[in-house]
């Protein structure tokens, strides 16, 4: 048995769930590590970019628009507010996202980490290599999404 497939069940090989999680783990090592200076997760600088992008984004779209459960929406919200990066302002049962004067300045630094990070992974796998992954990994996720109440 050579030593790359010792201790490894095929199934791990050749599965979708296993290696995307296993993708997802090395990426996410990577992001910390760039999003460190920020202070912030790369996900709460992701919920903060979409915030500025969009301001007065209700949670429900924001959800939407990161495909996470309105819950995760609100952890991740309510630990931005609390760092004064962002508002809420309530009109009715419904309240909207504003990025703070303190999130707005943010966005510079969380553009470079975003930016740094790919750096990192297209000298890995290659700019062309990296982008082909990308439009792949998309197109699977929607169509998997599409079709998975079928």
């Amino acid at each position: 048995m050579t030593s790359e497939k010792q201790g490894k069940c095929p199934t791990m090989c050749n599965c979708l769930y296993f290696t995307s999680n296993k993708l997802n783990r090395i990426l996410n090592k990577l992001a910390e590590e760039e999003f460190l200076k920020t202070g912030l997760s790369p996900s709460h600088a992701l919920t903060l970019m979409n915030i500025d992008f969009q301001p007065g984004l209700s949670q429900k779209e924001l959800s939407e628009i990161m495909n996470i459960k309105p819950s995760t929406t609100t952890r991740f919200i309510d630990k931005l507010e609390t760092r004064g990066l962002v508002e809420r302002k309530t009109k009715g049962k419904s309240s909207y996202l504003y990025p703070t004067q303190k999130g707005i300045d943010l966005q510079v630094e969380i553009g470079e980490c975003w930016g740094n990070l790919h750096k990192r992974y297209s000298e890995i796998l290659g700019c062309e290599k990296g982008a082909e992954l990308t439009e792949i990994i998309d197109k699977a996720a929607i169509k998997l999404e599409e079709n998975i109440h079928k």
